[in-house]
């Protein structure tokens, strides 16, 4: 199966869904498309864009300033005449934003546990699993969110949660897991998302937020 690769990095806004929208009108059906660009806001509004032709979309931070959004072509016919449009509709304009929208500063969401509550250890996976995913698909998302004692968990390899921290991540979220806790339960070469921190940089970030969220 074919795949499209679209570099739209150092791109102004909305060039990258200008050229993401190019490229899904010349997929056939069930074919990738590959968008490579560098900042959150470019993610945001493509994964918009998908959502709102009704695409399956995955969004990954690769690295630094290097941000995958693959995207599955639809049976979307690229017009009559066998041209292709790279026009944003205005329906679609009124969607995209040039500026960082989502993140509420100052909010900090603390996951200390892999589990959601106390009591039966199953339930609260369970739970927490399921809090990680609705906080991925709020409006307004967190600053950061902090990982530390078995909380480093979610962020490492098996975990339940990583295409979700990842989700968070790819929108501007600032993922950080303890590195003490790590070493701690042997974690140190499973970690999948985010970077490590340490308690001097968790406190500060706790006695700065505006709100702190721990379930």
């Amino acid at each position: 199966m074919k795949k499209y690769m679209v570099d739209a990095r150092g791109k102004q806004c909305p060039m990258p869904v200008i050229e993401a929208k190019q490229a899904l009108a010349e997929a056939a059906p069930g074919e990738m498309i590959e968008v490579i660009v560098d900042n959150e806001i470019a993610v945001q509004n493509l994964t918009k864009m998908a959502k709102h032709k009704q695409l399956k979309s995955a969004a990954e931070k690769k690295g630094e300033r290097e941000f995958s959004v693959v995207i599955e072509a639809g049976d979307e016919a690229s017009g009559t005449d066998g041209q292709v449009s790279v026009a944003v509709p205005e329906e679609e304009t009124a969607m995209l934003s040039c500026a960082p929208d989502g993140k509420s500063n100052g909010l900090v969401i603390v996951l200390s546990s892999n589990q959601m509550g106390s009591g039966d250890e199953v339930l609260g996976k369970l739970l927490m699993k399921g809090f990680v995913y609705a906080v991925s698909h709020q409006e307004q998302l967190p600053e950061k969110v902090l990982m530390y004692n078995s909380g480093a968990f979610l962020s490492c390899e098996g975990s339940d949660s990583l295409e979700d921290l990842k989700e968070l991540e790819a929108q501007g979220v600032e993922i950080l897991t303890c590195g003490t806790c790590l070493n701690h339960y042997h974690l140190e070469d499973k970690l999948q998302v985010g970077g490590v921190t340490n308690m001097y940089d968790i406190t500060e970030s706790l006695l700065q937020a505006k709100k702190i969220i721990r379930p």
